[in-house]
């Protein structure tokens, strides 16, 4: 919760300073130093030491794909972080050689090859073909007193994620964005940095440092810490993922957060009589700590799922009556947590009276680095230290590690569409940090109203952990409540809140199975859609960033506007289900125009997902979790693992855990059999049931001749009535084979085959039709290069609708390097959705495009990232490239290579496409 901080006044600081300094000579700074020539190698084990004069540089090899580059000027090490960051830096003996070539050393191990060049000393990383590159400075190290910086040279169609929970886009490529805590909470900025970064180039960089930074992934691309030192671990995976993994192995993994954390929770005060509270003294039914029983009533009596509440959420709030408010709660199915603003001197008796969570504030941690990292470790050595319980923090200005104790949330935000929006890329990109836990207020903490409410909840529901934040909201519905919670508003929003919360509850069995992923790997469950597509040039950009996958099965296309439509849906490759019609297209391909009124989150499911399902419920403690329901998208092969344990307690850590695999096998089009193989749950567990039901609902397009269990025949049943009623059978209806099985040992196998089943046909993804803009009143904006005295190249040759003449950029004279680009008004805007390109008609070759990106802009200066890349063919044909529309004037074509290998670049035509009006 947020108050307004009052402003320090330094002047008798600052007078004194001056004083100080009076008759003092100015202190020179210390001029900015490059590492030099190589002047001697020595080894030790998996440790090299490069020597430059006096200033030494130390690889270590951590694993055979991951090392430290750590800089020790004038041959002198520091490590302020000591094992705080790099946790773990041991993982036994990698084999490490080196050898010497006239311009290189050679540093290599079983993944990869280091290469150290001589004059001057300069890094380059290989794979260990020592042909493939990964990573190469463009400049040696560069240090001073006060900042150490890194430059290497940027891949033509490179692309860069990470830096924490970053308030907006999560690609990166052509940003600067900064490294640094300032708790503004507004797009752009940094809720939680962390000094990470990864690469579709197949490597990620974390810096060993507590400094702020700044990362300007332009060319070159260069990283800076306001340090005089330089202490990086890089991570060669074999693609993001294994990046993730290795990074995770070496700053911890994701925390596994109690079960009842992925319920929804709620903040606010309620002990508003004490007198050292600053928020309003009058609050109805917010007077004592035992007043929040009222609202744990409400929510219940409302029918509306949650698991936790934090009840003295703000500055002097305190609490009253902690232990009876704890077993109160927990009574009625709701766990515990305290926000402090001011440490933990009180958190042993505080968890021993039940607490279970902490919510740090920034007037303790707000300093961020290593204060905050620290406080948060405090914060999880209070639970665990008092408890059996498990970690569950949660925290502003985290730091790379923090993915190992806490969730991250974004601050004190408004509740209104604008911040929605960023919102879905901000939570999203914090996973490409192996951030599983990122968060932010259901409708921010200020502001908002019905409509935002439920818009913001219906995505958040598809995240692993939410929580709602109340007391400065808008004075309604109710006068003098201020209230966040879902149910204070009309029937007709309850009714949407309530359905998600349904919804996201009865997938609890989904998002910890994903989080226990999270947990083992450091992929996070909330995954920008590169994660999964890392080769599809649309999805490794920002025109999927209002989108994202929530684990491996959900598609997730939030409605960030006062709209009922949504448009730029991007579903990839593969098979995509309407989770709500049924209806399957066939991807890849954009949607638009899909009908979204208020109560509809866009949500496809992808062909092949096994989702596990618990019956319906307000909380985990509610009922026995039987039957669990398996809901199968069949489409070939695919698997799933469903992850269980006690939920609670830190005895997983111990090994006290079931796994239990889930194997589907179908054709991937037509007729055929759907086998579903359900594996034994391995392992034991405080409460582990010894049996349980299981129920399929199968989506398919027809009935099946029979279904069977192991070597019995089912019963099929006409009416739904009777299905119901039956302990076992099947039942075939609106596009979805129900099965039950009975009881079955959770310590057996047990297959069920469904015989000539249709698979639904794919339907082509809906699409607003395009047009061609007409080229009139088009002009040349700008234009780098264009040849004009050997021959008429110019620039407005390509827009001028004559395929005979051609724009040729400069060949006469020196003539001028790759890449290139041309920029063009379109005299009016547009809702682009395309780009044709023509390549010269007579009987030439040079110039032809072959690398591109695409870039509209409204007003010819901001043109943000590309909305299209990759490679044109080596022919004559018109080649049309199209992208989710983007509002925009201007064009920007910008050739990043030549079909031939050459410098130049030709067009005959370049022209646009738009939706159609």
């Amino acid at each position: 919760m947020r108050v307004s901080r009052p402003v320090r006044r330094l002047i008798g600081v600052v007078s004194l300073l001056a004083l100080l300094a009076i008759g003092q000579p100015a202190q020179a700074q210390p001029a900015e130093r490059t590492l030099g020539s190589i002047t001697g190698i020595s080894q030790q084990g998996a440790t090299v030491t490069v020597s430059a004069g006096a200033d030494r540089v130390r690889v270590a090899f951590l694993q055979p794909d991951v090392f430290r580059l750590w800089l020790g000027p004038g041959g002198t090490f520091s490590d302020p972080a000591g094992r705080a960051i790099l946790t773990t830096t041991d993982f036994g003996p990698v084999t490490t050689k080196v050898s010497e070539t006239s311009e290189y050393y050679k540093i290599e191990t079983d993944a990869v090859v280091l290469r150290a060049y001589k004059k001057p000393l300069r890094f380059a990383l290989y794979r260990k073909d020592n042909t493939t590159l990964i990573w190469q400075e463009s400049a040696g190290l560069t240090w001073s007193s006060g900042a150490a910086r890194q430059r290497l040279n940027r891949g033509q169609d490179e692309q860069f994620y990470g830096t924490g929970l970053r308030l907006g886009a999560w690609a990166l490529r052509d940003k600067t964005v900064p490294v640094r805590v300032d708790n503004k909470w507004n797009e752009n900025n940094n809720a939680s940095p962390a000094p990470f970064y990864l690469s579709t180039n197949g490597y990620g960089v974390v810096r060993n440092t507590w400094t702020p930074g700044t990362y300007s992934f332009t060319a070159p691309v260069q990283t800076t810490h306001e340090e005089g030192r330089f202490d990086a671990v890089y991570f060669a995976g074999a693609g993001l993922k294994d990046v993730l993994n290795r990074y995770t192995d070496v700053t911890g993994k994701p925390f596994l957060a109690p079960i009842y954390g992925l319920e929804m929770g709620h903040a606010d005060c309620w002990n508003a009589s004490n007198p050292e509270y600053q928020g309003d003294h009058n609050r109805v039914d917010h007077q004592k700590t035992p007043d929040v029983l009222k609202y744990a009533e409400q929510a219940r009596a409302a029918d509306m799922p949650a698991g936790w509440f934090l009840p003295n959420d703000g500055y002097g709030c305190g609490y009253t009556s902690l232990p009876d408010t704890v077993k109160s709660l927990h009574d009625k199915g709701f766990y515990t947590g305290l926000w402090t603003s001011t440490g933990l001197k009180n958190v042993k008796e505080e968890v021993t009276a039940g607490s279970r969570m902490i919510k740090t504030d920034v007037a303790w941690i707000g300093g961020g680095y290593q204060k905050a990292f620290e406080g948060v470790q405090q914060a999880v050595s209070g639970i665990e230290d008092n408890s059996d319980a498990r970690r569950f923090v949660w925290t502003v200005d985290g730091w790379a590690g923090t993915q190992r104790n806490a969730v991250v949330w974004t601050g004190d935000t408004e509740g209104d569409w604008d911040n929605m929006r960023w919102h879905v890329p901000a939570i999203t990109g914090a996973g490409l940090s192996a951030l599983n836990y990122a968060a932010g207020d259901v409708d921010g903490i200020f502001a908002g109203s019905p409509d935002t409410y439920a818009r913001d909840l219906q995505w958040k529901a598809f995240t692993p952990v939410l929580m709602s934040m109340s007391g400065w909201g808008a004075k309604n519905p109710s006068a003098a409540y201020q209230d966040k919670q879902p149910w204070r508003f009309d029937a007709a929003h309850q009714e949407i809140n309530r359905k998600y919360l349904k919804l996201k509850m009865r997938l609890t069995p989904y998002f910890y199975s994903m989080s226990r992923v999270a947990h083992e790997t450091g992929v996070p469950t909330t995954r920008a859609m590169v994660l999964e597509y890392p080769n599809d040039p649309i999805a490794r950009g920002n025109q999927t960033s209002q989108q994202f996958l929530a684990g491996d099965a959900f598609l997730v296309a939030p409605v960030t506007s006062a709209s009922s439509t949504r448009d730029g849906i991007y579903l990839p490759a593969g098979t995509w289900t309407d989770y709500w019609t049924g209806t399957v297209y066939q991807g890849p391909g954009t949607f638009d125009g899909y009908q979204a009124p208020l109560d509809r989150l866009p949500l496809f499911v992808k062909g092949g997902a096994i989702v596990p399902m618990w019956p319906q419920a307000n909380h985990h403690r509610e009922k026995p979790k039987t039957p669990i329901t398996l809901d199968v998208y069949p489409n070939g092969n695919s698997a799933f693992e469903l992850y269980e344990d006690d939920g609670v307690t830190r005895r997983f850590q111990r090994g006290e855990y079931a796994k239990q695999p889930v194997r589907v096998s179908a054709p991937t089009s037509g007729r055929g059999d759907v086998t579903v193989r359900v594996g034994a749950s391995v392992g034991e567990y405080a409460g582990k049931p010894g049996s349980r039901g299981y129920e399929l609902a199968v989506h398919v397009a027809s009935a099946p001749g029979q279904v069977t269990l192991g070597g019995n025949t089912l019963t099929g049943f006409a009416k739904r009535a009777d299905y119901d009623a039956a302990t076992t059978g099947w039942f075939f209806g609106d596009g979805v084979l129900h099965v039950r099985t009975g009881t079955q040992s959770t310590g057996a196998a047990f297959t069920v085959t469904a015989t000539g089943v249709n698979l639904p046909v794919p339907q082509a993804i809906p699409t607003r039709p395009d047009e061609p803009i007409a080229k009139t009143g088009w002009t040349v904006k700008q234009v780098d290069s264009q040849e004009t005295t050997g021959e008429n190249g110019a620039a407005a040759n390509a827009i001028d609708g004559d395929p005979g003449t051609k724009w040729h950029t400069s060949w006469s004279g020196t003539g001028s390097a790759l890449p290139h680009e041309i920029q063009l008004d379109m005299g009016a805007s547009h809702a682009v959705t395309g780009l044709s390109y023509l390549p010269r008609q007579d009987s030439g070759v040079n110039g032809g495009i072959k690398g591109y990106e695409v870039y509209v802009s409204a007003d010819g200066a901001d043109w943000g990232p590309a909305v299209a890349a990759g490679t044109f063919a080596a022919d004559k044909g018109e080649k049309v490239v199209g992208f989710p529309a983007k509002t925009g004037r201007y064009l920007k074509l910008r050739a990043l290579s030549e079909i031939n290998g050459g410098t130049w670049t030709s067009a005959a035509e370049i022209g646009a496409w738009r939706l159609k009006r």
